[in-house]
C-alpha cells in the first residue's frame, strides 16, 4: 500500500463494492452463490445450492472467455486468479476500456503477475503479489469511464481450468474520480533471441499523455558470464527526433542498477540472490540443472509507483543486453528477453505489438502436460 493509500483508507466515500467470480458472473448485488451447476457441482451434491458449486471455469482449447464485463464508470481494485502453471504462458489476459475494439492490456497470464517462466516465484510487491503456489494478485488500479471488459484467451490445444475474482468499485465518488484518470495499459514483447547489436524494445512510440509505471522482465541468458551490463533508455516527447539523432532523456547505468541491485546481484558465497521488495526485485533465479535446463533464467520487476516517468506526447523504452569479452570490452548478447510494460495513458487504445502466438510464447523444454 502506498503512503497516500494508507492515509486515504480512513476516508468514508460514496462507493459500492462489487466482485465478479464464477460464483457471480456479472457482479450483481446479492447475486453470489446462486449457481446450480458448475465445476464444483459434483463435490457439493450432498449440500446443494450455496456450497461452492461454481468455484472455477473451464476454458476450452483455443477459446476466449469473458472474465468480466462491467457497464458504466468504475475502477477495478483487485484481481485474484490461479490456474495450473502449465497455463501461465498459454493463457493471454486482455482488458478493453470504454468499449474499445482493441485491448489496452494484452499479456500472457504468468508475465502479468511476474511469473513468466512457468515456475513459481514468490513476489511480495506493492502492486503484484504472487503467493504459493500460483495465487496471483494484482492491485494495479484500473479506472474506466463507460465500461470494462476482461478476457482470457486459451492458445493451447487443451482445456484450462481457471479460478478468479475481480473486485471493483462503482458509485458517485468513483465516477468523479475516474474522469481525470489514465487508463492502465500493459504490453508484452519478446526477443528470442535478441538480434546481434540490437536493443530489446519495451514500448515503442506510445502516443499520448501519460506516465510509465512498471517493468517486468523474464530474462533467459544464452551465453556464459555476466549478462546485465546493458542500459535502459527512456525516449520522452520527441527524443527520437532530435536534430542530431535519437537520444534519451533518462538513461540508466546498467540492468542490475535499474532493478535496484548492484554488483551482479551477487552476495559472496551465495551467487545470484533473489529479493522482493515493494517496488523492485529479482524474485526468481532459475539455475542450470545439468540436463535440459542448461541456461540461467531470471525474473525481475521495477515499479515506478513512487517515481513515475511522465510524458506529454510520446514514449519509447528499450534496454541493451551486454556482457563482457576479452580486453574488458562490452559483449552484445543474444539472450531470450520477454518484457511486460505497465503505463497509464489518456486514451484506451494506442499502438501495440502484434499478438503473440502459442509458439512465440512457449518456453522451450518446459513440460506442457498439466499433470506434471
Amino acid at each position: 500500500m502506498t503512503p497516500q493509500a494508507l492515509t486515504d483508507i480512513a476516508n468514508l466515500r460514496s462507493v459500492e463494492t462489487r466482485s465478479i467470480s464464477p460464483e457471480n458472473f456479472d457482479g450483481a448485488k446479492g447475486g453470489g452463490g446462486r449457481a446450480t451447476e458448475g465445476t464444483g457441482a459434483a463435490c457439493a451434491r450432498d449440500l446443494g445450492v450455496g456450497w461452492k458449486i461454481s468455484p472455477s471455469v473451464d476454458i476450452e482449447a483455443e477459446a476466449t472467455f469473458d472474465l468480466a464485463s462491467i457497464e458504466g464508470a468504475g475502477r477495478i481494485t483487485h484481481i485474484w486468479l490461479t490456474t495450473h502453471r502449465s497455463n501461465w504462458r498459454s493463457l493471454v489476459l486482455r482488458a478493453y476500456w470504454d468499449g474499445a475494439s482493441e485491448p489496452a492490456i494484452e499479456v500472457p497470464l504468468g508475465d502479468f503477475f511476474c511469473n513468466g517462466w512457468g515456475h513459481f516465484a514468490q513476489v511480495s510487491s506493492a502492486v503484484v503479489a504472487s503467493n504459493p503456489h500460483g495465487g496471483f494478485n494484482s492491485y494495479w488500479p484500473m479506472p474506466f469511464r463507460e465500461g470494462a471488459r476482461l478476457t482470457i484467451e486459451n492458445l493451447a490445444d487443451r482445456t484450462a481450468t481457471v479460478y478468479y475474482q475481480v473486485t471493483y468499485e462503482i458509485g458517485p465518488d468513483v465516477e468523479a474520480q475516474v474522469q481525470g484518470a489514465g487508463y492502465l495499459h500493459a504490453q508484452y514483447r519478446r526477443s528470442n533471441p535478441l538480434p546481434d547489436r540490437e536493443t530489446h524494445p519495451i514500448v515503442t512510440g506510445i502516443g499520448g499523455r501519460g506516465h510509465y509505471v512498471g517493468t517486468y522482465m523474464a530474462w533467459g541468458v544464452n551465453s556464459p558470464g555476466w549478462w546485465g551490463e546493458g542500459e535502459i533508455k527512456f525516449y520522452v516527447d520527441g527524443d527520437r527526433d532530435l536534430a542530431d539523432g535519437a537520444w534519451p532523456t533518462i538513461c540508466g547505468t546498467g540492468t542490475e542498477d535499474y532493478f535496484g541491485g548492484a554488483w551482479n546481484f551477487d552476495v559472496p558465497g551465495q551467487g545470484y540472490t533473489s529479493f522482493s521488495t515493494p517496488y523492485l526485485g529479482m524474485p526468481q533465479v532459475l539455475r542450470p540443472d545439468g540436463l535440459y535446463h542448461s541456461q540461467q533464467r531470471f525474473g525481475l520487476y521495477r515499479w515506478h509507483v513512487m517515481d513515475p516517468i511522465h510524458f506529454a506526447q510520446d514514449l519509447t523504452v528499450d534496454i541493451q543486453a551486454l556482457g563482457w569479452r576479452s580486453g574488458h570490452r562490452y559483449n552484445p548478447l543474444h539472450d531470450d528477453i520477454a518484457s511486460t510494460a505497465f503505463f497509464y495513458l489518456d486514451r484506451p487504445v494506442t499502438n501495440r505489438p502484434d499478438p503473440a502466438s502459442f509458439d512465440d510464447l512457449e518456453i522451450a523444454g518446459e513440460p506442457m502436460d498439466p499433470l506434471t
